[in-house]
């Protein structure tokens, strides 16, 4: 497969050198200013929040082949502390989205946009899309249209787009909530319609960021040879058949254990690695608003985490190279002598 130049830089960027994403995720705008919060006991500020996440990518990133930032509260802030030996995935989306009877709307925040994330030098956007396929058909056109807007705004500035698609409740119902974390009671028809609406190469997504069909507390040892993991299996493969793009795993909050299982199972169904949080950084945490004792945590269990979950990614993923839509080693669009001038330049 011939990859454009911005697009083939990028993706190794994100990758560690053997074409697997080992990605940490410090982007959580909502899930962390409501904990600061609340163990402060008011509302936490800018400062606060962007300490946070300064601490996080300075500890975490050593650990994996590119990390995830929000441009406003991370890397505004946390710009020293990103290394330059690994990759830059910059946030898009606004946290705040629109909640209408049909469904929720994707929405940009205001001055920001794709040609600013090229500008500043970033490897790759990563846009959250709250989806489901069963919404009005007035929020379905619009999501889609956003994506397809997006990746021909990737495609311009020759950025690699990351799709990050997660299912959610609908307003009204009992589980309804706006917090960024998974719906326990999703159904993986759901998940698994969710990607195939936006497989088709119009929408110009590289790599696919995708949650559990299942439940994460409701998976079992995906090394059991049992009907439970048989069945789970199954809607993992249905997953990675649904794609022939490079995709890696969320954690959505999932707990340590749970995301192992998470792994076990997307790994066997072809996935190309990670790209998670607070399963990674949640529990230290905890510490806050101790900052001592948080990057003590860190650095012990939580990087010891990332370890653990690199060696499995090692052991067990697929590299993105063997993507079925890349085919083995990608090459470069227009390499040649002509390329400088087949090469197009920003329009």
């Amino acid at each position: 497969m011939q990859i454009s130049a911005g697009k083939l830089r990028g993706l190794r960027r994100l990758s560690d050198a053997n074409g697997r994403f080992k990605m940490v995720a410090v982007d959580q705008r909502p899930p962390l200013l409501k904990a600061i919060g609340e163990k402060m006991g008011r509302t936490a500020t800018y400062e606060e929040l962007a300490a946070v996440k300064a601490l996080l990518t300075r500890r975490l990133s050593v650990d994996g082949s590119a990390v995830l930032i929000d441009p406003d509260y991370g890397y505004s802030v946390a710009e020293p502390d990103v290394r330059p030996d690994r990759g830059l995935l910059i946030t898009l989306e606004d946290f705040r989205f629109d909640e209408t009877p049909g469904g929720r709307k994707t929405r940009l925040p205001a001055d920001w946009s794709v040609a600013k994330i090229k500008r500043m030098g970033a490897d790759g956007v990563k846009l959250l899309l709250w989806y489901r396929p069963d919404s009005s058909a007035d929020v379905l056109k619009h999501q889609q249209d956003f994506v397809r807007q997006v990746g021909r705004d990737c495609a311009a500035c020759d950025i690699p787009l990351l799709l990050e698609l997660l299912v959610y409740p609908f307003a009204g119902a009992a589980n309804h909530t706006t917090d960024y974390i998974e719906d326990r009671e999703k159904r993986p028809e759901l998940v698994l319609q969710s990607v195939r609406d936006f497989a088709s190469p119009e929408f110009g997504v590289d790599i696919y960021k995708l949650e559990s069909p299942l439940p994460a507390a409701q998976l079992s040892d995906p090394a059991a040879d049992s009907a439970e993991t048989r069945a789970a299996q199954a809607w993992f493969d249905k997953l990675g058949k649904a794609i022939d793009r490079p995709w890696v795993m969320l954690s959505a909050g999932a707990g340590m254990e749970e995301f192992r299982r998470v792994l076990g199972f997307a790994y066997r169904a072809g996935s190309n690695g990670y790209l998670a949080g607070r399963a990674i950084w949640w529990k230290a945490f905890q510490a806050y608003p101790d900052l001592v004792a948080m990057d003590a945590s860190l650095a012990g269990e939580a990087s010891g985490y990332m370890a653990e979950i690199n060696r499995m990614t090692d052991q067990l993923a697929t590299p993105w190279q063997q993507a079925p839509a890349v085919a083995g080693q990608p090459s470069l669009a227009l390499a040649g002598h002509g390329f400088p001038a087949a090469y197009s330049s920003f329009s």
